[in-house]
């Protein structure tokens, strides 16, 4: 579905408020010169001084991009759900913001039980009492889009309910509407940021957003997961109870268990003595892979707060919402990639990215260059050991030079980078010793070995020969529809002019003033004729009608000088 567009009168005094207090925000981290870039300083013409005046004078001392960072945190929910986004975007912002932006945490105060309840009985059709038992008075944790409850179903199992945040999908909308808005404006104004495409960027997060927000997706994606490792012993994925689960409500398996990042604390070895952290860190290294290479359907978000340990060091991945998948072309090029980071093979790197980029800008790439620099990159890891190399840290930079040169990976591989970064970084705070590239090398090979198999061969070769066979069916059918329309012309060409946007703007400028210039004239002339006319009610033998008429083309003609001289245009 796509985003509403806010019109020339916002639609409600809820847009124009919270549009309002979103500019307010950015002046007050110092954004104030790029609102007067995109022309939006006149919502903010009164108390902007002051505002500016306190920025300047709090935050001087702190960076650019610590202040973005703030500004999101400050901004609420759904900007913080961007900001975290767009943290595993190397090829669209600089690096020291993604830096910023990893800092990114949400605070969210909960929402009242009793709305909890009012949902679960409108989304599940039955009172709370008659569904669950013993369901918790606070929440056991709160995220902007929703929280989550303990419970226990009639028949005694434990349960946590997910419940989404009263109106949090409306209050969503209205802040992607605004965000579309600006977006437009900044391409619109800020023509140097053309290559990021900001109402693009908007976009795809709405679409990201708006997915997280329908708890049926997830429930999909952990009935998937738990199809895909059915018989993986060393995984348990919760079970999903439909029955007690709508768009707005959750309901799944309760998993206690120990938090990753615990396990290596004294009290809780003594706890449980069957948990080990070094088969822990081994086996979540080999889960992640296994995703990434043989089912193309991966965790995206495996951070320490979302992976649970049970006994005998069995794992336990929580909060399905964010997922990343791969095609099985894009597995393989990906088993190049870390092969090619392994035997530091430079040539072979740029020709697989080269293979699965696309230069979305219109623009020839320079291959020399880009070898040359991944080459660059991968003399600084020359001299390291296999255990010392950090292959997630490494292809994660790979990325950040392939978006320096233009090129479009597909965007599952920034989520992908991010995940091996996380999951690398936690199997070395388990074990010192933890070698990621032990661990990938095998998979990568098994999936680079697989394609020359002769089965695969074989399979390639028919695809290819029945493409073959549909394109020479296809082809003399399409080719005369070509000549027919231009025969007909009806065939198109569409031109797209660049550089005309300012000359457009200067034109509706200059015809406003005209219009403005033209209605105030008559006012003037009406007011004059109506005093010359005499007609009642008067005042000191004035007519009162032309008295108005007049002190309203003064106002107005005063009004038009100022916004002439204030914008420097006399």
């Amino acid at each position: 579905m796509p985003i509403r567009k806010i019109g020339v009168i916002s639609r409600t005094y809820r847009h124009v408020n919270r549009y309002r207090e979103i500019l307010a925000i950015l002046v007050k981290y110092g954004f104030g010169d790029v609102l007067a870039k995109l022309e939006l300083q006149k919502h903010l013409e009164f108390g902007k001084g002051f505002i500016l005046g306190k920025a300047a004078a709090e935050i001087a001392a702190i960076s650019r991009w610590a202040r973005v960072r703030m500004a999101l945190e400050e901004l609420g929910p759904t900007f913080v759900k961007f900001g975290q986004i767009m943290s595993t975007r190397p090829d669209m912002i600089p690096q020291e913001l993604i830096t910023e932006l990893e800092k990114l945490q949400e605070d969210v105060p909960p929402f009242p039980t009793e709305d909890a309840k009012r949902i679960i009985k409108e989304e599940l059709g039955s009172p709370v009492d008659s569904i669950f038992k013993d369901l918790t008075d606070s929440p056991i944790a709160s995220a902007s889009i929703a929280q989550v409850y303990e419970a226990v179903l009639p028949d005694g199992e434990e349960v946590a309910i997910k419940v989404r945040r009263p109106d949090i999908d409306r209050i969503i909308e209205v802040d992607l509407e605004i965000m579309l808005h600006i977006a437009t404006l900044v391409e619109r104004h800020l023509k140097e940021l053309d290559i990021v495409h900001p109402v693009g960027i908007v976009e795809e997060f709405a679409r990201v957003i708006r997915k997280e927000q329908d708890f049926r997706i997830e429930a999909a994606h952990i009935e998937r997961f738990a199809s895909i490792f059915q018989s993986d012993t060393t995984i348990h994925v919760p079970h999903v109870y439909r029955e007690f689960s709508s768009s707005k409500v959750l309901t799944m398996e309760f998993i206690g268990g120990i938090k990753v990042s615990d396990i290596t604390r004294a009290e809780v070895q003594v706890q449980d003595s069957s948990i080990d952290p070094k088969v822990v860190a081994a086996r979540g290294a080999d889960l992640i892979l296994k995703q990434i290479f043989e089912h193309g359907f991966f965790h995206a978000d495996p951070h320490p707060g979302n992976i649970r340990v049970l006994k005998d060091n069995v794992i336990c991945f929580l909060d399905y919402g964010m997922m990343g998948a791969l095609s099985a072309r894009h597995r393989e090029d990906l088993a190049d990639v870390l092969i090619g980071i392994i035997n530091k093979n430079e040539s072979k790197i740029t020709k697989t990215i080269l293979k699965l980029s696309a230069s979305g800008y219109g623009q020839m790439v320079d291959s020399e260059k880009l070898e040359s620099d991944i080459a660059e990159l991968i003399e600084v890891y020359a001299y390291c050991t296999l255990e010392e190399l950090e292959i997630g840290s490494l292809l994660h930079r790979i990325m950040s030079v392939v978006a320096g040169h233009r090129l479009k990976v597909p965007p599952d591989f920034y989520l992908l980078a991010k995940a091996l970064v996380t999951i690398e970084g936690v199997g070395r705070e388990l074990d010192p010793k933890f070698n990621a590239v032990k661990h990938a090398k095998p998979f990568a090979e098994k999936l680079i070995l697989k394609r020359m198999s002769p089965l695969r061969l074989i399979e390639d070769f028919h695809l290819s020969a029945i493409e073959a066979s549909l394109l020479m069916r296809d082809l003399p059918a399409e080719a005369r529809e070509i000549l027919t329309l231009i025969k007909q012309g009806e065939a198109t060409i569409k031109f797209e002019h660049k550089g005309l946007d300012p000359m457009l703007k200067t034109f509706d400028q200059t015809n406003n003033r005209l219009v403005f210039a033209i209605v105030l004239a008559s006012l003037v002339i009406g007011s004059a004729l109506i005093v010359l006319s005499g007609v009642p009610p008067r005042w000191h033998e004035i007519p009162v009608i032309g008295i108005i008429g007049f002190l309203g083309a003064g106002i107005l003609g005063f009004w038009l000088l100022f916004s002439i001289l204030r914008h420097g245009k006399m």
